[in-house]
């Protein structure tokens, strides 16, 4: 597959209602919160986990589409794949010397052993080909291509006002043992909700680094955007509440390195209250007005709205 060919930049926007999209394990998992403005904050890598997730349901492991990070399944065990490609095996239980003295015979044969592994390991793993990685087993072995930089970023997500958290108090019935029978009763418990809050991240696909990098192709791209509509569509839970991707809007260059820059479309987007004397808290995706000023955009960008 041929690697994309124009540079993105994209914003989504995305809600949650009666739910917690981001919690702080420093915080008792309150939601994320900027004490200088009180708008709430989601992680890049929260978001990323939620496509990470959307692509393994979809693909179900289909060649071309594993996933690397993923959930209770060590990264050496991806690495060591990638290493018995070039023909060393058990290369994560090696020590630092032994490997590295593998990789040095490996090179003296003629092999490009870190193109042959990068290649192999974007090959095999969606998610290395999109965000990038870091290969630990690769540095262990002194190889530059331990770290992949991916052409697809995300910054974090801002919320558009800022957030009031609501601590609810919860009543646990359920009793674990039978010595917690005969000691309490009803156990108290907490939790945190935003009634209602609208997000906006920014992200950015570099073309550039597509076709030097990791070959990240068109069919991608479009799995990328399917993956970024759906993304809490098969990650529904109480603490989360109800999510949405109301929309992403994705602006297109016409070459690889862009005619414009990234924050000059950035502001082409604006959100705003469609009542602006309406002071009373936003209680749905209704109370705001999203639009892009596609007049002023630079020549060579063409905008699409999808959700």
């Amino acid at each position: 597959m041929e690697p994309i060919k124009n540079r993105y930049e994209f914003v989504i926007l995305f809600d949650v209602e009666n739910g917690n999209p981001n919690g702080d394990p420093d915080a008792g998992n309150m939601p994320r919160v900027d004490p200088e403005t009180g708008l709430g904050l989601v992680t890049d890598v929260c978001l990323k986990r939620k496509i990470r997730n959307y692509v393994e349901t979809v693909k179900e492991n289909e060649a071309g589409y594993r996933i690397y990070v993923k959930d209770g399944v060590p990264l050496n065990r991806s690495d060591n794949e990638g290493f018995c490609y070039i023909g060393i095996e058990n290369a994560a239980a090696m020590k630092p010397d032994d490997l590295k003295k593998k990789v040095k015979a490996k090179k003296e044969e003629g092999a490009d052993v870190d193109c042959k592994i990068r290649d192999w390991m974007c090959a095999n793993f969606f998610d290395i080909r999109t965000f990038g990685a870091v290969m630990t087993t690769m540095v262990k072995g002194a190889l530059n291509c331990g770290q992949v930089r991916g052409p697809v970023q995300l910054g974090f997500a801002r919320s558009v006002e800022p957030i009031v958290p609501q601590e609810v108090t919860i009543t646990r019935v359920a009793i674990t043992t039978e010595a917690d029978a005969e000691k309490k009763g009803t156990e108290m418990g907490r939790k945190y909700i935003l009634p209602y809050g609208l997000y906006r991240c920014e992200g950015y696909i570099s073309a550039n680094l597509a076709r030097k990098t990791t070959g990240f192709s068109e069919e991608d791209l479009s799995l990328l955007w399917e993956a970024i509509l759906n993304m809490f569509e098969h990650d529904h839970s109480a603490a989360r509440g109800k999510m949405a991707v109301r929309e992403l809007i994705v602006f297109k260059h016409d070459s690889e390195l862009g005619c414009a820059p990234a924050w000059k479309l950035f502001d082409a987007v604006k959100v705003g209250r469609k009542d602006p004397d309406n002071t009373a808290p936003a209680r749905s995706y209704q109370d705001y007005t999203v639009s892009v000023d596609e007049d002023s955009l630079p020549d060579g960008i063409t905008c699409q709205r999808m959700g």
